[in-house]
């Protein structure tokens, strides 16, 4: 018995001796993209996770880093709708708008659930500038890419 556990230890340690730097070099090669599924309009919990996505994912050199913002999250972009500051953002007066904006400046992508948006009685003309209206294929490219982590919020 004493033997059988010594030789899964010794095949486990060998394992773990020519599967560890293969997975290190994977991680050194690139950093892995982020899609940001974004479903709610409170301005508290959206510069949460649109600060998340811009200062520790893309400016880290994440990419791509992509905010879906879908189910009532399709608001935060209308134009026709002011948001308040939240208390991140207060001090540097930035909007939730504002904040996609300088998001999208940076290299990341807003895509807006079309369902959602229609639902909602929004266009793409009703949405600030750079924005991309989804569908199935535009969605299902990021969400279903290896490369990817997904986060919801």
């Amino acid at each position: 018995m004493k033997r059988i556990t010594m030789a899964v230890l010794a095949i486990a340690l060998m394992a773990l001796t020519i599967f560890a730097p293969a997975q290190q070099a994977s991680a050194e090669e690139g950093k892995l993209g982020l899609f940001v599924n974004l479903t709610t309009d409170d301005t508290w919990a959206a510069s949460k996770a649109i600060h998340f996505a811009h200062a520790k994912a893309l400016k880290n050199g994440h990419e791509p880093v992509v905010l879906w913002l879908n189910v009532r999250g399709v608001y935060l972009a209308d134009k026709k709708r002011a948001s308040h500051v939240p208390g991140l953002m207060r001090d540097a007066e930035k909007s939730i708008q504002d904040m996609l904006k300088d998001f999208m400046a940076d290299g990341g992508q807003v895509i807006m659930c079309q369902a959602c948006s229609n639902a909602a009685g929004l266009t793409l003309e009703d949405y600030i500038d750079g924005v991309t209206m989804g569908s199935w294929p535009v969605v299902e490219k990021y969400l279903f890419d290896p490369n990817m982590k997904t986060l919801s919020w």
